[in-house]
């Protein structure tokens, strides 16, 4: 059969479904039933994530209108209340170190092979979702599930499983608010996060249940217990479907929105057949911070390196939701460690590991379970940190009674300046980032960072807000030297960064620096913030 016949007898499988693509492998990936199954899925529960998305686009409005965040009073209840979520899995009992990364083969090849306890393997911030990227990325989950994925590079190098220690797997689908628009039903696109969490589970439920490995899933963005709900539904949809018990698919949730921190015990309870832990995802969480109080000027956050975990509102984050996990049965994870190894500088490097050293023993000092990092290099370094101070596989013991955080606490801006190479550093880091992932390349390296969606976010969201901040505000908002931040500076600094990046042929993405200064043009000088980089950079990548 031609490519064009299997397409066209692919996407008639399933009636009001169109696939607007094709890609190698994409009727062993996609076959009828997992195409029924999409379908069901964009009809059971579209009507209601669109709803949740207008809940957050409402919840927005009020704070552009000078509302604050808060608990919310209707769910005392249960924050008052005595209960546990479910059991946690013993593949899950230590989660001392996970790596997370792309789900191109090879790095799922090295992220399972890495001595890590688990590998989440992202569709989400680190994953451009071009759709071969998205076919390539199933496949090789498939192939590490079966246990023969291998891979050869261009220059001959062969990469395979281990047979013994692998990492657990686990899965981070798209967020709510993100399209998959390859996939139409009913001439709506589908949900990315529908069709991430449903193609794995489809292929690989069955097998890893067998093996008392899941599916698990990280789950990211989620602004409220109701959003939580809604996965607990699709994954019991998925469950059934599949012919798996309610609860078999385990899940994380990632607490990087502010919205979020707010609602921690609510989205345990509304998961609680299912959880078994809260992820302190602190990039993503400054990003929301900046989002949510974009037009308050009185919450204006200082450049990037100086919002540190140590900063009283990061920290008091990073307490309760250790207290909230432990009481209620559920691992804390620990954040990111975004540094990768410095070649040719020993000092520079050892000065960014015992960075990264101090960050890891704060957190296992806080009482987190476990803990991230973006390179592999840095597992036996957080390995060593919490082997260390965590004999036990994991802290739930440690009850934080001790913390006591209250709203104002959790929305305090920090102090801190804004220099012109922190100003500078944001125009790149966003110019180089969406270069990239245009380019189809979700994460990129950039002056020893591993930068992702989130990052970026933070770069373009600061530019953004103190951009305006005289719209906002009345008043001129000034670097450390005493320059007016204002468009003229803004201007200059995309003029200047061609000549500063030099060769581009040596970067990832380099044709698409020009197209990516101007939507970063574009979207800065904008009245309004854009809620999320990718969702007007998606059509161009698609």
């Amino acid at each position: 059969m031609s490519t064009q016949a299997a397409t066209h007898a692919t996407t008639a499988a399933a009636s009001g479904l169109h696939l607007r693509a094709t890609a190698p492998a994409q009727e062993r990936i996609l076959p009828a039933p997992l195409l029924a199954l999409l379908e069901a899925l964009h009809r059971r529960f579209e009507p209601e994530r669109q709803a949740r998305l207008a809940a957050r686009r409402a919840c927005q409005a009020r704070f552009d209108a000078g509302e604050l965040p808060d608990f919310r009073i209707d769910t005392r209840a249960i924050r008052d209340g005595d209960w546990q979520v479910a059991p946690t899995p013993d593949a899950l009992l230590d989660r001392r170190v996970e790596i997370t990364g792309p789900v191109e083969p090879k790095m799922v090849i090295n992220a399972l092979n890495s001595g890590a306890r688990v590998y989440m393997a992202d569709f989400e911030d680190s994953t451009a979702p071009a759709w071969t990227t998205l076919l390539t990325g199933q496949q090789a989950l498939c192939d590490a599930v079966a246990g023969d994925l291998q891979w050869t590079s261009p220059e001959g190098k062969h990469y395979a499983l281990k047979r013994e220690g692998q990492a657990v797997l686990m899965v981070r689908p798209r967020g709510w608010h993100l399209p998959e628009n390859h996939v139409l039903i009913d001439g709506e696109p589908l949900a990315g996060a529908l069709f991430d969490v449903a193609v794995f589970a489809f292929h690989n439920g069955a097998a890893l249940a067998a093996r008392d490995r899941g599916p698990y899933v990280y789950l990211p963005k989620l602004e409220s217990m109701e959003e939580a709900a809604l996965w607990d539904e699709v994954l019991a949809f998925i469950e059934v479907h599949l012919g798996l018990s309610i609860g078999t698919i385990k899940a994380t949730v990632l607490i990087e929105t502010l919205p979020a921190v707010f609602q921690m015990h609510e989205i345990l309870h509304a998961l609680r057949g299912r959880i078994v832990g809260l992820n302190c995802g602190r990039w993503d969480y400054i990003f929301s911070y900046i989002k949510t109080f974009r037009t308050h000027p009185d919450r204006v956050l200082p450049e990037r390196g100086q919002v540190g975990m140590t900063q009283p509102f990061l920290k008091a984050y990073s307490e309760l939701l250790i207290q909230t996990c432990h009481r209620r049965g559920a691992h804390a994870m620990g954040g990111m460690a975004a540094q990768i190894p410095i070649s040719g500088d020993p000092e520079a490097n050892e000065a960014a590991l015992a960075r990264v050293r101090a960050d890891k023993l704060r957190e296992v000092a806080a009482g987190h379970d476990g803990t991230w990092v973006a390179h592999p290099a840095l597992i036996g370094l957080a390995q060593a940190v919490f082997d260390e101070h965590m004999p036990t596989p994991n802290q739930r013991h440690v009850s934080r009674n001790d913390v006591q955080v209250r709203r104002d606490q959790l929305i305090a801006p920090c102090s801190g300046s804004i220099s012109r190479a922190g100003f500078e550093n944001n125009v790149e880091v966003c110019v180089r980032y969406l270069a990239a992932w245009l380019d189809g390349q979700g994460c990129v390296p950039i002056h020893w960072l591993m930068e992702d969606a989130a990052t970026a976010e933070i770069a373009r969201t600061q530019l953004w807000q103190w951009l305006h901040y005289q719209q906002l505000s009345g008043h001129s908002l000034h670097l450390d030297d005493g320059s007016a931040i204002d468009f003229t500076l803004f201007d200059r600094a995309l003029l200047n960064l061609p000549s500063r990046l030099g060769d581009r042929s040596r970067l990832p993405g380099g044709s698409r620096i020009d197209e990516a200064i101007a939507l970063l043009d574009e979207l800065t000088q904008r009245d309004s913030l854009v809620d999320f980089l990718t969702l007007p950079a998606y059509p161009r990548l698609t």
